[in-house]
């Protein structure tokens, strides 16, 4: 996928999750997300903060929460979620559609790879399946690994080698992790949710991993 691609499949993403946040009951929206500490309406707040938050703001998160990239993401989410309705967040989203404006620090791949994550951190949850497109997934579990922050895969996995069975794709060394890249994809990001799928020799290892770990 080139970049120009990359944007369309960002812009069909954004129309669909908030297509399913703007159906979620009060009581859906408050089931908690994939994300430690964080409701599923405060992933889709987030979601579109990276194209409409002023740098100003930005800076005023970060000075607040001392310099941590993870209490500052999560601070402006749930601000922004108790400020909003649900057909709020689902607003915001899709009036995103066709904006190309990133969050300072960030490139073109990290809102695909949010928004594929965080699809997952809401429907996971909710007994829901949403499923991007293979290309799409394959390409953002290249970033995730490239990107290395926040999730740092290399060093979390160390020891493992990540392989889909769907798609072509691999990444680290070590003992074997099979399963679609989507799964490999959440482990690579922290989230054990990935492990539901996965098996092969390394597949104990993975699961020893994660009862210490949690992504952000």
């Amino acid at each position: 996928m080139d970049k120009h691609e990359t944007w369309d499949c960002i812009d069909a993403q954004r129309t669909a999750l908030a297509e399913l946040i703007g159906s979620l009951t009060e009581e859906a929206a408050a089931t908690p997300s994939l994300c430690g500490g964080w409701r599923i309406r405060d992933v889709g707040a987030h979601l579109s903060m990276a194209a409409t938050t002023p740098t100003r703001d930005v800076m005023r998160y970060v000075v607040r929460a001392r310099g941590s990239f993870d209490r500052m993401i999560r601070d402006s989410a749930i601000d922004r979620a108790r400020e909003r309705t649900l057909a709020q967040i689902s607003t915001d989203l899709r009036q995103i559609v066709g904006c190309r404006r990133l969050a300072p620090g960030t490139f073109w791949r990290d809102p695909l790879l949010d928004l594929i994550v965080h699809g997952q951190d809401i429907a996971r949850p909710l007994g829901l399946t949403v499923t991007p497109p293979a290309e799409a997934t394959r390409l953002v579990a290249d970033w995730a690994w490239q990107r290395r922050f926040p999730f740092f895969p290399a060093r979390h996995l160390r020891g493992l080698r990540l392989v889909a069975d769907d798609v072509e794709w691999a990444r680290g060394t070590g003992a074997e992790v099979r399963g679609p890249v989507l799964d490999l994809l959440l482990l690579s990001t922290g989230r054990a949710a990935g492990l539901a799928g996965v098996h092969g020799p390394g597949a104990a290892a993975a699961r020893r991993t994660f009862t210490s770990y949690a992504g952000a």
